[in-house]
């Protein structure tokens, strides 16, 4: 489903029938990745649910324009906001994962009144310390520059290789060439621009803000996740109520590595919805 925002085109996909009667859960993917990445999960997810997944701004079948105010958060709450409006809801449940659980953060912060909870996997609420916040805008300026200047698939390989993702290795080299070539389909303009839109080096910290949030809220890490665990054990006291799951023989991409124990945790919360 194409929902069009001003010039632009962002893509939906249903993962099941819509039924305007359910309750309806959106899925927001990491850097890199697509709203396909949810397939392996949605069909789990609680049938009283509507499932979706958008593809972000310059990801997957939505557009990669080359003006950079698209990229902006705020332009991405109000695509979002679009997407909800033109699907007729009142409410939805966001479920985000590491960039897409940032996206999801600033937008149940900004509108509330349509967010019935939330669900964060890997994800932070930014970088606190600016010297730290402008180091990182640096860093991911080099790396967009690196993004235009190379073959996409030279990146994928790379960005993959980084230590983060490295419990992904475990799985058979077919999986990880479906995975590359899955990656290698987004845009050079797409993903460099998403860095230097809303990547965590340009998006302001939001910690100081999460006492408001009066919705359910649920943390997911991965115990192979040592970095994000931590963080999210931190992030966890900011909130007014939260929850803090940890999956064990995970790393970063929990719903990718142990999609049987990320549903086993999703859908009792979701049932308290």
């Amino acid at each position: 489903m194409i929902i069009p925002y001003q010039n632009i085109k962002l893509n939906l996909e249903h993962f099941s029938e819509f039924d305007p009667a359910k309750k309806t859960i959106l899925f927001l993917h990491g850097f890199t990745g697509s709203a396909n990445d949810w397939k392996v999960i949605a069909d789990k997810i609680d049938k009283r649910f509507n499932k979706i997944g958008l593809d972000l701004i310059g990801h997957g079948k939505s557009g990669s324009p080359s003006d950079l105010k698209f990229y902006q958060i705020d332009s991405i709450v109000e695509q979002i906001e679009e997407s909800i409006r033109l699907l007729g809801l009142n409410k939805i449940v966001l479920c985000g994962y590491s960039m897409g659980g940032r996206v999801a953060l600033k937008f149940a912060l900004d509108k509330q009144n349509l967010v019935s909870g939330l669900i964060l996997e890997s994800t932070s609420a930014g970088i606190r310390k600016m010297n730290e916040r402008l180091s990182r805008k640096q860093n991911d300026d080099e790396l967009a520059n690196f993004i235009i200047n190379n073959p996409i698939e030279d990146f994928i390989t790379g960005w993959l290789d980084r230590e983060i993702f490295g419990t992904i290795r475990r799985f058979s080299n077919e999986k990880i060439k479906r995975i590359k070539e899955e990656k290698n389909k987004n845009s050079q303009t797409g993903l460099a621009n998403s860095l230097r839109g809303y990547g965590n080096g340009v998006m302001s910290y939001l910690g100081s803000e999460l006492i408001t949030l009066k919705i359910p809220v649920l943390l997911i890490s991965g115990g192979l996740d040592e970095k994000f665990t931590q963080i999210n054990q931190n992030l966890r006291k900011l909130f007014k109520s939260a929850k803090h799951k940890i999956i064990n023989n995970a790393g970063h991409n929990t719903h990718l590595e142990e999609p049987a124990k990320f549903i086993s945790i999703v859908n009792p919360f979701l049932n308290r919805i």
